[in-house]
Parts: structure tokens; sequence; C-alpha cells
């Protein structure tokens, strides 16, 4: 009885956390959404819509770099000084069309691989809006899953971020909206006209910019810039037909 309880069957817009959010919500929903703000959702959006292909990948570890091969794909990985490219939307914004990247990802990635059979999008604030329309073409009943982050001994951190951009995207989908998905539209709708000042003012935002990546804290929190609808086929994400 278990699952059917916490599996939101009975609406339309599903929203759940993380990897037990796809657990429940793939199997029973025509298409999953990733949200993954800071920083895969974004750097997919960004490698896609220049016309790359992205491979998402669980470990940042040895096994990357032998997964990259097999695809033939480049690694991004900061760790490796021949890679060119990272975990990074500011390194992302010049990837030449036709790039086959692995982005490996303990969070976007670990979620996009475990959702089975059901088709799956990724996104964020860049592309709210033409991601919840590529949603919709795959039919009425819609999981998004804000990925959130890690504490240390590796229990989730649910992300504010995450938590405002699955609100995003749910707040251009039509349809019966569970409670957990009110809740996250309308944490967004509170934060919609203030949000790259919250997000650097959030705990990723503020870890971000403690690294140095403030400019990535600026690109992940613009709204609505891009068309693009990052469609995972065949083990990847490419730039979706709208």
């Amino acid at each position: 009885m278990a699952p059917m309880i916490f599996n939101q069957s009975e609406f339309d817009i599903r929203c759940e956390w993380g990897q037990n959010g796809v657990a429940q919500l793939a199997p029973i929903s025509d298409v999953v959404i990733i949200v993954d703000v800071l920083s895969f959702s974004t750097c997919v959006e960004i490698a896609t819509r220049r016309g790359a292909m992205v491979f998402p990948y669980r470990w940042k570890d040895e096994t990357a770099e032998a997964f990259a091969i097999s695809v033939g794909a480049e690694l991004a990985d900061n760790q490796h000084s021949q890679s060119k490219y990272s975990l990074s939307p500011e390194a992302l914004t010049n990837v030449p069309e036709g790039t086959r990247l692995v982005l490996p990802s303990p969070n976007g990635a670990t979620l996009t691989l475990g959702t089975g059979s059901t088709p799956t999008l990724t996104g964020c604030f860049r592309n709210y809006r033409a991601v919840a329309l590529a949603a919709q073409k795959h039919g009425q009943r819609i999981a998004i899953v804000p990925a959130g982050e890690r504490w240390p001994g590796g229990s989730l951190r649910p992300a504010f971020e995450d938590w405002i951009g699955a609100g995003a995207i749910i707040s251009q989908l039509h349809g019966g909206l569970s409670p957990e998905a009110r809740a996250a539209r309308a944490a967004f709708q509170q934060a919609e006209s203030n949000l790259e000042l919250l997000i650097s003012q959030c705990g990723s935002g503020k870890e971000l910019i403690a690294r140095g990546f403030e400019e990535n804290v600026r690109l992940a929190s613009a709204q609505n810039v891009s068309a693009c609808a990052p469609l995972l086929v065949d083990g990847a994400y490419i730039r979706s037909k709208l």
C-alpha cells in the first residue's frame, strides 16, 4: 500500500525529491523532468542548445573516463588537465556544435539514469517554459523531480534552487496539481521577481560564489532565455524539436 500512498497518482502533475521521487513517480508518469539547477540541468541546456550531445554519468571517478571513450565523447571533468569542460555552465557557453560530452553528476545524472523507459527531460530556469511545452506533448501525467544536493554524509539536502526550479516548470503546466506540486509552484511565484538575488543567497549559490563561480549563478538564474528542451534519447540528452 505504501507506494500507492506516495506516488501522487490521483494528480496529473506530481513533484517529489531525488531518487525516491524518481522511483515513485517515473513508472506511473508519461514523462519525467529532472531539475538540478546548480548545475547539471543548466549545463545540459547550454550545451544542447548549442548542438552538443550530453551523456549523463553517475560517478566522478576513473570509470567516467572509460565511459567517455566507450561512447566516443569528451569527458567534462576539471580534475583532468586535458579536459576543456566541466560541470560548470560558464565552461560550456562556447561548446561547438556536434560535440559529444560526458557530464558526470551525482545528482542530476543519477536521477536521469534512473527513469527507465519513461521519456525524460531536464529543465532549469533558462528553459522552463520550453520544457513544460515539450513535456505536455508526451502526455498529461507529468513528474517533476527536484534533485537536491548531498550533505557530507551522503543524505539528501533539499536545495532551494531545485525546489523553485521545479515550481517554475509547474507554473507552465496544465492539469490537476498534487499538493507538493502546488507548494513548489507557490514558492516559485513568490521568488520569481527577485530570483537572481535569492539564488545567490541560498546555500548552493553561496557555495558556488565562495568557490569563484559567481558567473555560474548568474547564468543559472536567467529566466526563459532558451527554447531548448533537452530530451534523453539513447542515453544522451539532445535538443528536442518543439
